[in-house]
């Protein structure tokens, strides 16, 4: 019994700084209104906006260089490079958990990613672009800066609304069940950065006009993404659990780490978020080594591609194939290095 409180504290801390985390980067990616995916792609520009769509956390980079290779707007080997780069919601936990060997991890996929754009911009010149679809990039105007007077932000909470209400009461039990000690204590900088993470998150809720907050924060992150982030979590640790505490296979999994690998791999071209995280949990965990996270986090790309799938099964399978390959590749090394 204690094992499973343990199992649920544990799901309810990452559940809860995962969400937190995209409240903030939503509200960034609708702030500046989208002008990174606005900025012209010429060659010597595509794969560093390529790069940094890929490194934001979450899904909102992926579907924003999904839309501009869809129209042209960037190179075959560039969206390569930003869905290696891209760990989708993963990325989340994975700075959570062990945020210096995920900085680490996201310069080392970074590097990969520029040099694997390159060279498939090279073998692929016929094919540096996808069938263009009609439809055009959609820019937020909605949160204005010019909206956050005293007089509109009183008037937010005067005519408090019960997704605010609830938002609000959600982030300000996370922030004293954190600085309380109540899921585990942290320590170093991770002590300090959540409690200020979760504070920051509060300012916005309580300020950010109401179509925002229904559209972005209510909908799109608490209704969609925090039930599929906490049912994955738990049964990722779940799991890792049974694995380990009952069925007592930890060392066997160590052994079989290449066949590990290959199974990542595969679990990877699934176009969701979830499933990788048995990878992230069992890294953490120390059941596998930093080869198969590696693997993991360069063939998936979150649910990233599902637009590109909708529109051009060919492009999706072809991108998939080359992530896969160098996945693959990438981790067979790392793990021939004691990786």
């Amino acid at each position: 019994m204690h094992q499973v409180i343990d199992i649920i504290k544990e799901t309810l801390f990452i559940t809860m700084f995962v969400v937190v985390i995209m409240l903030l980067v939503e509200y960034i990616n609708v702030v500046t209104q989208g002008k990174i995916t606005n900025l012209k792609s010429k060659k010597l520009q595509q794969y560093g906006i390529a790069i940094i769509l890929g490194i934001i956390p979450g899904c909102l980079g992926g579907f924003a260089a999904t839309a501009m290779y869809a129209h042209g707007a960037i190179s075959l080997g560039a969206i390569v490079a930003t869905m290696l780069a891209t760990s989708g919601d993963e990325a989340f936990v994975m700075f959570a958990l062990f945020p210096k060997t995920a900085l680490l991890m996201n310069i080392g996929l970074a590097i990969i990613a520029i040099a694997a754009g390159y060279i498939v911009d090279i073998l692929f010149k016929k094919h540096s672009n996808s069938e263009q679809c009609c439809d055009g990039l959609v820019i937020h105007n909605e949160v204005s800066f010019s909206s956050y007077t005293l007089h509109n932000i009183a008037a937010l909470w005067k005519n408090l609304s019960l997704s605010r209400a609830s938002l609000m009461s959600v982030l300000v039990i996370i922030f004293f069940m954190i600085v309380t000690g109540v899921f585990h204590e942290e320590e170093g900088f991770v002590k300090v950065a959540v409690p200020i993470i979760v504070v920051i998150a509060m300012i916005i809720v309580a300020i950010v006009p109401e179509h925002f907050l229904q559209e972005h924060l209510w909908e799109h992150v608490f209704k969609r993404h925090l039930p599929r982030i906490f049912l994955w979590t738990v049964s990722a640790l779940f799991v890792i659990h049974v694995l380990v505490n009952i069925l007592h296979l930890d060392a066997s999994i160590h052994h079989a780490k290449w066949m590990v690998m290959i199974i990542a791999a595969l679990v990877g071209i699934i176009p969701e978020s979830g499933p990788h995280l048995l990878f992230v949990m069992m890294f953490a965990k120390g059941l596998v080594p930093l080869s198969v996270l590696v693997t993991s986090s360069i063939v998936q790309d979150g649910h990233a591609m599902l637009p590109l799938l909708a529109q051009s099964r060919k492009y999706f399978i072809l991108i998939k194939f080359i992530n896969l390959i160098i996945g693959l590749f990438i981790g067979s090394v790392m793990m021939a290095l004691g990786y």
